[in-house]
């Protein structure tokens, strides 16, 4: 299409004989481009080029349709051509810069020996009410997307969809992102038609023994799929990735009978009663993880029917979250002595009354110091001292708060 419109503007500027051929040749790709990429789907980013198009068609084709043997073409003067062939390439061009800057996110090629199988299950506590609702018995579902490694799929297995289990549930999920974070949807008209390294419902790989697991709780507004290179890293080095969505609290989760449930969580302007809501939406989480560790523990001795059972390490659980989520792993290990090791990425110690705990813990963040948060340093280092086993804060230089996430994936022509 590109090509269609760009020959289409350099038809004035050649010379009279050519211009005949080159106009109908032009005209002929541009339509043929427009009516593939309608079946196939057009982006905001082709619309420009499109524009540019529509206002140099009609005065490449009028003066040749209005040629008559024996007369010279019709052919306006180029002082007032110029100017609007300078427009038409302006606008044409500005298509491949917005494509260029807003792609179509690429997710880097797991390093480890292990092909990389996804699926998604759903499951409900029945001793959990869910407080969000009103309705009586309404009980706490969460949804959950497994990575485990796998065995190598044939050539030509589509790869799994980015942010869902079919493209419109990615649009559904990367809309309500979108508005959550307040960014303009054309920013990631992209990302709903992104493909993961991993493959729905893979056979799982015959090596590797047990699988140690990871349970991963993602940030405030945040999604189960938030951290999908990073899953699908740790699938393909051998572990089983288990990353929760939460209702009422993730910007959109839908459920397997296809109601979406967005959140309801909003900063009310007052900062105590905001951090005491932080802290019972941190609690929540914290049993969502214990929760889904207690499911994965009854897949792998058989009581839920899965491919996975018996292939599960749960001995050596993982509980590991970004932001938010990695304040509730913090409260979950403290309460659950079932997880072997803990994880936080950036986030917030939540927990109103922080006590021993014994799993070794790292905190991962970016530069934080007394300027831009006086609070986060001294109540980070006050939790991971009151591991019993070493633990470890390590600061990344250049990090940003969503580099722990696949932001650098969907935003990688932008600075952090």
């Amino acid at each position: 299409m590109l090509l269609g419109a760009v020959a289409l503007v350099v038809a004035r500027w050649l010379p009279l004989a050519a211009r005949p051929s080159v106009t109908i040749a032009a005209g002929s790709v541009l339509v043929l481009s427009v009516f593939v990429l309608s079946v196939v789907g057009l982006r905001w980013q082709m619309l420009p080029v499109l524009a540019g198009a529509a206002l140099v068609l009609p005065f490449a084709v009028l003066p040749v349709l209005r040629r008559r043997p024996g007369r010279p073409a019709w052919r306006a003067r180029w002082w007032l051509a110029l100017p609007g062939s300078v427009v038409c390439v302006g606008l044409i061009a500005t298509g491949p810069v917005a494509a260029w800057a807003c792609p179509v996110p690429v997710f880097p090629e797991p390093t480890g020996n292990f092909a990389v199988g996804t699926r998604v299950m759903q499951w409900t506590d029945p001793n959990r009410p869910e407080t969000a609702t009103a309705e009586h018995g309404d009980r706490r579902t969460v949804v959950v997307q497994l990575w485990y490694p796998a065995r190598k799929s044939p050539a030509g297995a589509q790869p799994g969809q980015y942010l869902g289990r079919t493209r419109q549930e990615a649009r559904t999920v990367s809309d309500a992102l979108a508005r959550y974070a307040g960014l303009p949807g054309l920013l990631v008209d992209g990302v709903p038609r992104a493909h993961t390294r991993s493959v729905f419902d893979a056979p799982v790989a015959d090596a590797g023994g047990r699988f140690p697991v990871v349970l991963f709780s993602p940030g405030l507004g945040g999604v189960r799929t938030q951290n999908t290179a990073w899953a699908e890293e740790l699938a393909g080095n051998g572990y089983l990735v288990a990353a929760l969505d939460h209702p009422y609290d993730s910007a959109a989760v839908v459920l397997t009978d296809g109601t979406t449930i967005h959140t309801e969580i909003a900063s009310t302007g007052n900062d105590d009663e905001d951090d005491r809501r932080a802290a019972e939406t941190t609690g929540i989480r914290a049993a969502d993880l214990s929760f889904v560790l207690t499911q994965l523990g009854r897949l792998d001795r058989g009581e839920i029917a899965d491919p996975l059972t018996g292939r599960l390490d749960t001995g050596r659980a993982a509980a590991t979250g970004h932001s938010l989520g990695g304040g509730a792993a913090l409260q979950a290990a403290r309460q659950d002595g079932r997880f072997a090791a803990v994880i936080n990425m950036d986030g917030y110690p939540r927990d109103p009354d922080p006590r021993p705990f014994h799993q070794p813990a790292l905190a991962l963040t970016q530069a934080i110091g007394p300027q831009t948060d006086p609070r986060y340093l001294p109540r980070l280092t006050e939790v991971l001292k009151l591991s019993t086993a070493k633990s470890y804060r390590l600061t990344i230089p250049g990090a940003a708060h969503l580099t722990f996430t696949d932001a650098p994936c969907i935003f990688r022509r932008f600075p952090r």
